[in-house]
């Protein structure tokens, strides 16, 4: 079930982006019936409206294959319900149009006994950007992977991430709360934004300044798409190496976020569990790099 979040936007077109696949192939699933919004059948040129409830047949698989494949995991947690993971940069979490394998849904899928149901994502609770690295939370089944959702959904789940952004913050702390929502401009890129948008609340915390350059340590409150990213721009502080939302030139490392500790109530046997991991060697060299300016 999908619950709309833009107005008035081509249902194929907001499918196509919403799902990742191409806008011809929702095109085919709409003339066959395969998609409703609120339980009705409709057309291409059906214009979304907020809060329409859209349903797609899941029984297809959007000429995606999710293959097993041996790739390695850094697992931090394991019990035989869920997983704790440390993503490393530059992996995609899940299999999509241009990304078919050595995701990190085709490596667990080769190690794990998780519900595969009929979704390209299995196990997914939340994603991490492409080139975010660190902790995330797997679901070995269905019922976990919504009990899980819903902690998240109620802010039960504490995540923490280390952001270096462009410049000095010379405020110690501070808390940005600014809707976002997808850029008019670029459909492929969020923004604050008061259109279509959603309440977006990032918390931060001044680690460390160097000379044009700040190390932060961001708690989100909110869990909206590229959230840290949008909202480090919107103050004019962008991340530091992040193709999207910074103007300086990137490296292929991307940007310098990583996912640094998560906090929860285990869903099943309710013990309270932590875990922190450091970021990868690029970001901690990068670090060094500073420290010596």
């Amino acid at each position: 079930m999908i619950i709309v979040e833009d107005d008035k936007v081509r249902i194929d077109k907001y499918l196509s982006e919403k799902l990742d696949i191409s806008r011809s192939k929702v095109q085919k699933l709409i003339a066959s019936g395969k998609v409703l919004v609120n339980d009705k059948v409709i057309s291409s040129n059906y214009k979304t409206k907020l809060n329409d409830k859209i349903e797609v047949n899941d029984s297809l698989d959007f000429d995606i294959t999710v293959e097993k494949e041996d790739i390695p995991i850094d697992i931090v947690y394991e019990d035989r319900y869920l997983l704790v993971i440390n993503k490393e940069s530059g992996m995609v979490v899940h299999p999509a149009p241009g990304h078919y394998t050595k995701t990190l849904v085709n490596a667990l899928l080769y190690k794990f006994d998780i519900d595969k149901t009929t979704d390209i994502r299995p196990g997914i609770v939340h994603r991490l950007d492409k080139d975010t690295s660190g902790l995330m939370l797997v679901a070995k089944n269905e019922k976990v992977h919504d009990m899980l959702a819903n902690m998240i959904k109620n802010k039960e789940v504490k995540r923490c991430y280390l952001a270096l952004v462009d410049g000095v913050i010379n405020h110690e702390t501070g808390t940005i709360d600014a809707p976002i929502g997808r850029d008019s401009y670029d459909r492929q890129k969020m923004a604050v934004t008061d259109t279509n948008s959603k309440d977006a609340i990032t918390h931060f915390k001044v680690l460390k300044r160097y000379k044009d350059k700040t190390l932060l340590e961001c708690i989100l409150e909110t869990g909206r798409t590229h959230q840290i990213r949008v909202h480090m721009k919107y103050i004019n502080h962008p991340v530091v190496n992040d193709p999207i939302y910074n103007k300086n030139k990137a490296d292929s490392f991307g940007q310098m976020l990583h996912s640094k500790s998560i906090e929860f109530i285990h869903p099943i046997t309710k013990q309270k569990l932590f875990f922190e991991v450091d970021p990868p060697k690029e970001f901690l060299e990068k670090l060094k790099e500073l420290d010596k300016d």
